[in-house]
């Protein structure tokens, strides 16, 4: 049944993909998309995934300074690979990276899983905070170009799409939350499936807590602060990888912008972003730039495509790297 459920999952999200993709591509020119790829400055194209790769080596140093005070010696490249399998495991099921890297320290340190997750929860905490910046001092300095974008084309299109009340539903939910929590807590010394589950929170409390700890918290800023230097680079350089994005005068503040709106493709839950990326990426550059909708497709496809192809051959180099040293430390 579980099989069932995961496989249905897996349909549905992918679906998902292939429905945007189709909304993305839907009028696209193909005889003009093929030369807006062939006019791309594939040199700046390759300066933007050198610049990922630097992401994913600041990222993965950042974590390891989480896991430190956990009383184990992470390796620099054991917290490398699990980055990176992280990211080529998320292109076959969504959000399971998170995952797949807890695993690849579980089984190189023998630290508990749930520890190690409670380092991920408080990474991510951290990143989605520094996207709320982000996104507010965006919004806040250039909220006459980017503001009509965000009232006409996320908040009044979903107060279009959702009638019922989003406030009393929030209620809801934190409310079955809460109910749920006091029933674990209740019957966690008699029924065994809550003691796995009070386990797992205390062990996820665990690995929160164990980064509050970390001695070297300024380093640990600097890092954050170098990853998202890394994705606004990205942005960067991609535009100056077209020209018709270049000839519009598009600067730092514009790359700044696409970033968070990227990185919002990114976020919805389908396979690597596949169709979420293009689409929201493509309607940001048509309804605020005026730019035609086969070109904003073609730097959607490029900007994607180039990162896609990054964390797929490293997530594969390190998938192949963890094996190896692995057999090695088998046989040892």
């Amino acid at each position: 049944m579980k099989k069932l459920y995961s496989a249905i999952k897996y349909i549905l999200l992918l679906a998902v993909a292939a429905l945007l993709l189709w909304a993305s591509f839907r009028g696209v020119h193909w005889e003009d998309f093929v030369a807006g790829l062939k006019s791309a400055n594939y040199y700046w194209i390759a300066t933007s995934m050198m610049v990922s790769v630097a992401a994913f080596w600041f990222r993965a140093q950042r974590w390891r300074l989480i896991m430190l005070p956990l009383g184990f010696n992470i390796k620099r490249r054991d917290a490398w690979d699990g980055i990176n399998i992280g990211y080529i495991t998320n292109f076959a099921i969504p959000r399971a990276g998170e995952f797949a890297r807890c695993g690849v320290i579980t089984k190189k340190t023998g630290l508990p899983f749930e520890t190690v997750a409670g380092t991920v929860v408080l990474e991510r905490s951290v990143d989605l905070i520094s996207l709320i910046i982000v996104t507010f001092s965006v919004l806040f300095f250039q909220w006459d170009k980017f503001g009509s974008f965000i009232n006409r084309e996320i908040i009044n299109s979903l107060s279009e799409r959702l009638s019922f009340n989003l406030l009393w539903i929030l209620i809801a939910v934190l409310f079955a939350i809460a109910v749920f929590a006091y029933i674990v807590f209740y019957f966690r010394k008699t029924n065994p499936l809550f003691r796995k589950i009070s386990k797992i929170v205390k062990g996820v409390i665990s690995g929160v807590i164990s980064g509050f700890k970390m001695p070297q918290k300024w380093i640990f800023l600097i890092y954050t602060l170098l990853i998202w230097f890394c994705y606004w680079l990205m942005s960067y350089t991609t535009i100056m990888a077209f020209p018709a994005a270049a000839s519009l005068g598009l600067g730092a503040t514009d790359a700044l912008f696409l970033m968070v709106v990227g990185g919002l493709g990114w976020v919805i839950p389908v396979q690597g972003g596949i169709g979420a990326y293009h689409f929201i990426i493509s309607l940001a550059l048509t309804s605020i730039y005026g730019i035609d909708q086969t070109t904003g497709v073609i730097f959607a496809t490029i900007s994607h495509e180039s990162q896609a192809i990054t964390m797929l051959l490293f997530g594969t180099l390190s998938l192949i790297s963890f094996y190896f040293r692995k057999s090695e430390q088998e046989l040892g």
